[in-house]
C-alpha cells in the first residue's frame, strides 16, 4: 500500500481511535471521551507520520518522547498504542480499561515498556515532565552526539494544562533555553469541565508563548495533512513549538460533541450506535478492520524500521568502553565503585571532626560524586548561593548543552516536575536543591515522582527553626511530617557531615523512588569519629552512644537535636541513670528493618523520649502514646537560633526532664 493512505482510510485510522475508546469508556460505565475523540486525527498524524519510535523494542533510548499530559484522555493514549502494535497492550487491555490490575488506568501511570512515558494524573504536571525530557535529550546529545542522542519530545496538552501555574514557569523557561525539540500540542478546543473557556480566560494564549520565545503554529486539529504539515514545520525551528490544533471536544459523539459534557460525560450504547451511524463505522466493538490496522502498522513499524536499523548499527560499531558507557547511563544504572568518593570523604569528615552545616557538606560531597558520575545533573530554583549545590559545574544553557547545572529561575514547581521528566527519560542523576520549607511548592511534583518510583534527589536546607531571623514563614516545623507523610519517599536528617555522607549514599543508591535529603544551615557539631566501616545511617536509626548499665532511657533524635540528646544522656548518665541515644536520620530506612533489630535499637521497655525541632506528628510511632517528645507545637518565631530553641524549650535540659519525669 502507499506509504501516505488516501484521505479515506486516513479518516478510518482516525476513527479507529474514536470507537475503541467510546466501546471501552461505555463498557466500563466510565471515562472522559472528550479528548480521545477530539484529537484522534491528532493522534494519526503524530504516530503515523513523525515519531520516532519502535513498538517492539518500546524503550528504545533514542525514541521521541510522547507525554500525555490531559491525562484524563487516556484511552487517546491507549488506543494509539494498540494500534501501533505495542504488545503490552493487545485488545483485552482496551476491553479492560479502568479495570484494577490492566495496564489501561483511568490515568496513564508510568510503563515505558508499554509506550507510556510518565504518570500524568493533576494538570501541568506532564508538561513540565515533557520539558525536563527535552533538558535531559539536548543534554545527552552534547554528551554522545546526534548519532546516538537525537529524538523530540512530544506532548499533547488541553486548557487544564495551560492555565494551571506550572505552565507558566515551565513555558518560560522552555523558551529562555531553546529546546527546540520540544512540541506541544495544544487541543485548542475552547471547552473545560465547567464550560466555555471564557468564562475564565480572556488571554491571548498564543501571545503568551510567541512572549516566551515559542514558534507558534496555528492547525485544523481535524486535519491530518494539516497537523502534520504544522510538526514538520515545528522539526525546523531552534525555538520550541506551539502547534494550536483547534479541536471539536467529543467530535463524532452526535449527543455531546461541541459540549461541556463531551469532557467526562457517560456513555451509552445508545451513543455509540449513534456516534457509527455518523461516522459510518459499521464494525461490532472493539473491532479494527484489516486494512485500517495495516495501515496504522505500516505508518508506525514500517516508517520507523530503517531508521532504527541504521540506529543500531551505529550504537554497535561504537568504540566498547563508549557503548558500554552508553548503554550503563540508558540503563540507569551507576558506574562503578560509585561509593568511593563518598566513604573516601566520610573518613575525612570522621578524621576532621569539624563542626560544619550539612547544607554546606552536601555540595561538596555533589562535587566529589560528580567526577566520577558525568550524569549527575544538579540545579536549584534562584539559590545557587545558598544551596552551593553548583561548584565546579558549569551552567546549561541555550548556548551549551555540555553544563551539568541548571538555573531553574524562581521556580520551585517547574524544578520538581522537570526533575521527574528529566529522570522518566533516563540518562541523567537529578538533583535539586533548595530551602526544605519551598518543600510545598514542589508537593505535587514529589508525590508523582513517588508514583512512578524516580530516583530524584532533592537536598533541602534550613531544616528547622534554627535558621532564626527570617522568621516564621521560613521556619517549616510540619515539613518533616509532611514528607515522610509520602509513600514511596526516603526522608533523610542527618545529625553531621559523617551522617550526610552516609545519606548522601543512600540517596544515590535509591533506585526505586525519590528522596529528601534535609540538611541544616548552621554548623553542627562532629558526632562520629574515625574508625568507620559500616554505614550506620543505611538502617535508619542506631545507637549512637550506649548506655552505661542496663539501659533505662532512649532517647532519640534527628539532625541538629541529635546533638542535645548526647548532652542530656551525660546528665541523666551523672544521676545514676543509663541512657543511650539513638541517631535516627530515616524513619522509612529504619521501619524496613527487621523486628529484632528495631526492638534492639529502641526497646519498649525503657522509657523513650523523642527531640526534633520540629511538631511531634508521626513521632507515637516509635515512643509510643506515652513516649516523651520534646520539639514544636506552633510555628516558629523571628530571632537568634539559640533564643529560639531556648524560647521554645528544646534544650538539653529539657530532654532530661523529660525522660525523669517518666521514670518517677
Amino acid at each position: 500500500m502507499p506509504d501516505t493512505p488516501d484521505a479515506l482510510l486516513t479518516a478510518r485510522m482516525a476513527d479507529a481511535i474514536r470507537f475503541l475508546a467510546l466501546d471501552a469508556i461505555e463498557r466500563v460505565g466510565d471515562g472522559h471521551p472528550g479528548a480521545p475523540l477530539g484529537c484522534a486525527e491528532i493522534a494519526v498524524a503524530l504516530f503515523t507520520r513523525h515519531l520516532r519510535c519502535n513498538p517492539a523494542d518500546p524503550v528504545w533510548p533514542d525514541r521521541d518522547r510522547f507525554v500525555l499530559s490531559n491525562g484524563h484522555g487516556s484511552m487517546l493514549l491507549y488506543a494509539a498504542l494498540h494500534l501501533a502494535g505495542y504488545e503490552g497492550l493487545p485488545m483485552e487491555q482496551i476491553r479492560r480499561f479502568r479495570e484494577l490490575g490492566a495496564h489501561t488506568h483511568g490515568h496513564p501511570e508510568i510503563a515505558p515498556e508499554l509506550g507510556i512515558e510518565a504518570t500524568t494524573g493533576p494538570l501541568g504536571q506532564g508538561i513540565a515532565n515533557a520539558v525536563g525530557m527535552a533538558v535531559a535529550e539536548a543534554r545527552l546529545a552534547a554528551t554522545f552526539g546526534s548519532d546516538l542522542v537525537d529524538h523530540r519530545t512530544y506532548a499533547l496538552v488541553g486548557d487544564g494544562c495551560l492555565q494551571e501555574g506550572i505552565a507558566h514557569e515551565v513555558i518560560s523557561l522552555a523558551g529562555h533555553l531553546r529546546l527546540g525539540k520540544l512540541t506541544f500540542l495544544w487541543d485548542d478546543n475552547r471547552i473545560t469541565d465547567d464550560g466555555a473557556t471564557d468564562l475564565s480566560i480572556s488571554e491571548d494564549v498564543r501571545a503568551r508563548f510567541r512572549a516566551a520565545d515559542w514558534q507558534v503554529i496555528d492547525a485544523d486539529g481535524h486535519d491530518v495533512v494539516a497537523v502534520s504539515a504544522a510538526i514538520r514545520l515545528a522539526q525546523g525551528d531552534p525555538r520550541p513549538t506551539l502547534i494550536a490544533c483547534r479541536t471539536v471536544i467529543g467530535r463524532g459523539l452526535p449527543r455531546l460533541e461541541g459540549q461541556r459534557g463531551a469532557h467526562g460525560g457517560r456513555v451509552l450504547a445508545s451513543d455509540c450506535a449513534e456516534a457509527r451511524a455518523a461516522r459510518g463505522w459499521d464494525h461490532p466493538p472493539f473491532t479494527v478492520p484489516d486494512d485500517v490496522a495495516a495501515a496504522w502498522q505500516a505508518g508506525v513499524s514500517g516508517r520507523n524500521r530503517d531508521g532504527y536499523t541504521t540506529w543500531t548499527r551505529r550504537r554497535d560499531a561504537l568504540p566498547a568502553e563508549v557503548r558500554a558507557e552508553f548503554d550503563r547511563v540508558s540503563d540507569a544504572r551507576l558506574p562503578e565503585g560509585w561509593h568511593a568518593p563518598l566513604r573516601g570523604l566520610r573518613d575525612r569528615f570522621a578524621e576532621a571532626g569539624a563542626a560544619r552545616p550539612s547544607i554546606e557538606v552536601s555540595a561538596e560531597i555533589v562535587a566529589a560524586v560528580s567526577d566520577g558520575m558525568p550524569e549527575l545533573f544538579s540545579g536549584a530554583p534562584d539559590l545557587e548561593g545558598p544551596t552551593k549545590h553548583k561548584g565546579a559545574l558549569h551552567a546549561f544553557t541555550a548556548q551549551d548543552r555540555s553544563g551539568r547545572y541548571l538555573h531553574y529561575g524562581i521556580r520551585e514547581h517547574a524544578m520538581g516536575a522537570m526533575m521527574n521528566g528529566i529522570a522518566a527519560h533516563r540518562g541523567l542523576v537529578p538533583v535539586g536543591a533548595t530551602y526544605l520549607v519551598f518543600s510545598d511548592y514542589m508537593r505535587p511534583s514529589l508525590r508523582m515522582a513517588a508514583l512512578m518510583n524516580l530516583p530524584v534527589i532533592t537536598v533541602y536546607s534550613h531544616d528547622s527553626i534554627a535558621i532564626g531571623r527570617n522568621g516564621p514563614t521560613h521556619q517549616p516545623v510540619e515539613y518533616l511530617a509532611s514528607l515522610r507523610a509520602i509513600p514511596n519517599m526516603l526522608v533523610l536528617r542527618p545529625a553531621d557531615a559523617v551522617e550526610t555522607a552516609e545519606c548522601w549514599e543512600m540517596a544515590l543508591a535509591n533506585r526505586t523512588g525519590p528522596t529528601s535529603l534535609v540538611c541544616s544551615r548552621q554548623a553542627l557539631p562532629a558526632l562520629r569519629g574515625p574508625g568507620i566501616e559500616e554505614n550506620r545511617s543505611a538502617r535508619g536509626a542506631y545507637v549512637l552512644a550506649e548506655a552505661s548499665g542496663p539501659r533505662r532511657v532512649t532517647l532519640i533524635g534527628t539532625g541538629s537535636e541529635v546533638a542535645l540528646a548526647l548532652t542530656a544522656r551525660a546528665m541523666l548518665q551523672a544521676e545514676g541513670v543509663p541512657t543511650a541515644v539513638v541517631s535516627m536520620p530515616s524513619w522509612e530506612a529504619f521501619a524496613a528493618q527487621d523486628a529484632a533489630y528495631r526492638a534492639s535499637v529502641i526497646p519498649r521497655d525503657t522509657v523513650r523520649v523523642a527531640v526534633e525541632a520540629a511538631l511531634r506528628f508521626g513521632w507515637d510511632r516509635w515512643i509510643g502514646e506515652d513516649g516523651g517528645f520534646v520539639g514544636m507545637t506552633g510555628f516558629g518565631a523571628s530571632g537568634a537560633p539559640e533564643d529560639l530553641f531556648r524560647h521554645f524549650g528544646i534544650t538539653a535540659e529539657a530532654v532530661a526532664e523529660t525522660a525523669r519525669a517518666r521514670l518517677r
